[in-house]
């Protein structure tokens, strides 16, 4: 089955696990809204994609993987979102969860989405249960602190950002995460992996400053500009478009270069090239062509 389907499948179960008879009606109706449609579900696809170059001898529990990395990257636009940090009205191209179900039901929506990305690993456990700890291990070093997306998040309460700590931390941690736990699901050691997607995280949050500072709203599904209003480190605005776009490149042939010695590593390679050339939107992909 196609990594799409495959995807949304297991996302579709395990919300329908949280809105299950008893929930909150509006709790329930604010946990799909924030989970679908989705977007381009880039880390989960690099999780799935990595599970295949590593034999994916679970399919079940590598998609509970790549549903838990995309459950806890949809609590966090959640809480990104909420008046207390960016004050978002729009992602994706819809208003963001406290516009449209209000504050207090957006803060649960977040907090229940990451307690059911631990459920969604818990749950798959089954096959290979010898893998599970190490799955919520690496799990929740991407979601807390001191360098998972919790951290991120507090880095811009800070007086003194370091645009590498914060980048690492805000967007590095789930692309970690992605490979490494597609790693581990398949049986492989994960740290090998760590790498490729350090290097991944870092370049799509190079393609989102660029988005940022060079895209209409109506392209990129949010407010554009964000980053100046709020007083948030940039690399576009740092280093220019063109520094941004050479840099952007160099972290892809690095990411590239990172990929461990595996039975896929040939379908992977070509995979990450074409999925990095994805992180920019057409108007974009054209200036650096």
């Amino acid at each position: 089955m196609e990594s799409g389907r495959r995807i949304e499948r297991a996302l579709d179960r395990a919300v329908a696990y949280a809105e299950a008879p008893g929930a909150p009606p509006l709790l329930a109706e604010a946990l799909r809204y924030a989970v679908f449609p989705g977007g381009h579900r880039i880390r989960p696809r690099l999780c799935l994609s990595v599970a295949r170059a590593c034999g994916d001898d679970d399919p079940c529990g590598s998609e509970a993987a790549a549903a838990a990395i995309e459950l806890l990257h949809c609590a966090s636009l959640v809480h990104d979102d909420l008046p207390c940090f960016d004050d978002a009205p729009l992602r994706r191209q819809k208003p963001t969860v406290h516009i449209a179900f209000g504050e207090p039901i957006a803060v649960l929506t977040g907090d229940a989405l990451i307690v059911l990305a631990f459920e969604t690993l818990a749950r798959a456990a089954g096959s290979y249960p010898v893998r599970l700890g190490r799955l919520v291990s690496l799990l929740g070093r991407a979601a807390g602190s001191p360098s998972g997306i919790a951290a991120g998040q507090a880095w811009e309460s800070e007086e003194h950002i370091s645009l590498s700590d914060y980048q690492q931390a805000k967007t590095g941690a789930l692309f970690a995460a992605a490979t490494v736990m597609g790693a581990a699901a398949a049986g492989s050691d994960p740290e090998p992996w760590r790498r490729l997607g350090e290097c991944l995280g870092e370049a799509y949050q190079v393609a989102d400053d660029l988005r940022d500072v060079a895209c209409r709203q109506e392209e990129i599904g949010k407010p554009a500009g964000r980053d100046a209003t709020l007083g948030r480190p940039n690399a576009a605005a740092l280093l220019g478009t063109d520094g941004a776009l050479e840099r952007l490149g160099r972290l892809t042939r690095e990411a590239v270069a990172a990929i461990p010695a595996c039975p896929g590593i040939a379908e992977l390679k070509a995979e990450i090239e074409v999925q990095a050339r994805l992180f920019l939107p057409a108007s974009l992909r054209a200036v650096a062509a």
